[in-house]
């Protein structure tokens, strides 16, 4: 398995890491994902995408290093996904080891990501990976400009 990351115009963006990104994603559409990163590139968005042997795109990752008063620097995962026929063949597993490795180099004291209370089975995997449910993670959603009231 090869790891790699993608700036901001790969066409492989578009072409092998956004189909497996919209297995946990689906609302995004290229013109949306190219926005998005184009938008984040900037705040310290970056992809990396994870390569079979035979050259499939079976894994894509979302992160930045983030620097605040709770954790200082931390490895901050946007999104995890493992395409899913490709699932519990450690294509996730290496994701992880690949960004714990970028926060290490970076300085970082921790790595972490949420995820959302339905996703029982990623939750399964996360505390496989030793990771620790240490936080809640509240949201409140604003109304847009035409939803105002």
């Amino acid at each position: 398995m090869k790891i790699i990351d993608l700036e901001p115009g790969d066409p492989r963006l578009e072409g092998d890491l956004l189909p497996v990104l919209s297995e946990l994603r689906p609302h995004l559409t290229p013109e949306l994902f190219r926005e998005v990163y184009e938008g984040g590139y900037g705040q310290g968005l970056r992809f990396s995408a994870a390569y079979a042997d035979d050259g499939r795109c079976v894994g894509a990752a979302g992160w930045r290093i983030v620097v605040n008063t709770s954790s200082l620097r931390k490895l901050y995962v946007d999104d995890l996904v493992t395409a899913a026929a490709d699932r519990s063949a450690g294509v996730g597993h290496a994701l992880i080891a690949h960004l714990e490795g970028r926060a290490r180099a970076a300085g970082c004291h921790e790595l972490n990501l949420d995820s959302g209370t339905h996703r029982t089975g990623a939750h399964r995997f996360y505390l496989r990976e030793r990771f620790d449910i240490v936080a809640f993670h509240f949201t409140r959603p604003l109304a847009g400009p035409d939803q105002a009231s």
